[in-house]
């Protein structure tokens, strides 16, 4: 055991502390500096969450935007717990390519399915920095007479926000370090979306 395509379980203490019984790729395991934020942490904040979403919008009905591909777990999870009747969609932007930061420039690559026209829209995001992303989404949202739209991210890393653009996030799980992160949908190169928690890559692994 331990090439690139094993898989096995990682145990409470085996190498990574806040790591309890999760399956992935052994080699996987070299590469986390540490946990940010655990499986069991995630879940408590993201019901906290849909629980202040759903009494925020009671007796209304929400349209919750992802963005792929980060997005998606914490687009499910915190889908599932909402108590008011929701739709979902996705949108794909690109503004880091193959690289560790943000490239400052936005392209849109898949709009919304369904009609915002007069809806609430609650942008979904797994993680926000220096907000240029999220701006220039929630500027084309807003552009389609949309009845309001709101942020909502699991990890704001306000240190590296972008202070020109006045970016209001109305839903934050966490406040993140100025740390490389992955797992619970984030990446690197399309790697370790799947992991249940928020750790920290080595900069070894980017750097190379």
């Amino acid at each position: 055991m331990g090439g690139d395509g094993d898989v096995v379980m990682w145990c409470s203490g085996d190498m990574i502390p806040g790591v309890v019984n999760v399956t992935a790729p052994a080699v996987w395991k070299t590469h986390i500096k540490e946990v940010l934020f655990s499986q069991e942490a995630i879940s408590k904040r993201v019901a906290e969450m849909a629980a202040q979403i759903s009494a925020d919008y009671a007796g209304k009905e929400v349209i919750c935007v992802g963005l792929l591909k980060g997005a998606f777990v914490f687009l499910s999870d915190i889908c599932r717990q909402l108590s008011v009747p929701n739709v979902i969609d996705f949108l794909t932007v690109s503004s880091y390519g193959h690289s560790t930061t943000t490239s400052g420039s936005v392209k849109l690559k898949k709009d919304l399915d369904v009609d915002p026209r007069g809806k609430h829209i609650i942008i979904i995001e797994d993680l926000i920095d220096t907000g240029t992303t999220l701006a220039w989404i929630q500027k084309h949202l807003s552009s389609k007479d949309c009845a309001s739209v709101k942020l909502c991210t699991l990890l704001d890393k306000k240190s590296r926000r972008t202070p020109s653009l006045n970016l209001k996030i109305d839903y934050v799980g966490f406040e993140c370090p100025d740390e490389f992160v992955i797992g619970y949908g984030m990446d690197f190169n399309e790697h370790y979306r799947c992991l249940p928690f928020v750790g920290v890559l080595k900069p070894s692994v980017y750097a190379k």
